[in-house]
């Protein structure tokens, strides 16, 4: 499997440190002592980014066209706080002020997997992000995204 898996709950310790579940770590690539790339989410979240996830991003943003306006813009919001971080030796990772001011992140967090990233939330905010979501516009959001089609074996 390419890609994480699975929502966790976490606690941020007075340094700002969380310790990354085991059951995301079970995941990483068999290099996962590298660096990760923290970033604001578009949502008030965090992603951590493994480095192999992050630099074909990167990359990808390196291309764009710097003399569009929306590309400067886009660019500099979502490039915005990024920061490479680490595991420490008890495998937990430092939090930036700024960012968890961001995202709102003050003890109790949520870490959710978002396929090439995790997500780093509140867990209030989480769970009033589900609570208002219901099931009929989680229903029409899937059409939207994923179209009318059956999803084909792979």
């Amino acid at each position: 499997m390419s890609g994480f898996i699975g929502e966790y709950e976490a606690t941020i310790d007075a340094k700002g440190r969380f310790l990354l579940p085991a059951a995301f770590k079970k995941q990483m690539p068999e290099h996962s002592m590298e660096p990760f790339v923290l970033n604001r989410g578009f949502e008030k979240c965090l992603s951590l980014y493994t480095s192999k996830s992050w630099k074909p991003l990167f990359s990808e943003l390196a291309k764009l066209n710097d003399f569009e306006p929306n590309v400067r813009q886009f660019k500099r919001y979502f490039l915005n706080g990024a920061t490479e971080v680490e595991q420490d030796k008890a495998g937990r990772i430092l939090l930036p002020k700024n960012l968890m001011d961001y995202a709102g992140l003050d003890k109790d967090i949520v870490l959710v997997s978002a396929i090439d990233k995790i997500e780093i939330w509140d867990k209030i905010k989480y769970q009033e992000f589900f609570e208002t979501f219901s099931p009929e516009a989680f229903s029409d959001l899937a059409k939207q995204v994923m179209g009318g089609e059956k999803i084909k074996d792979q």
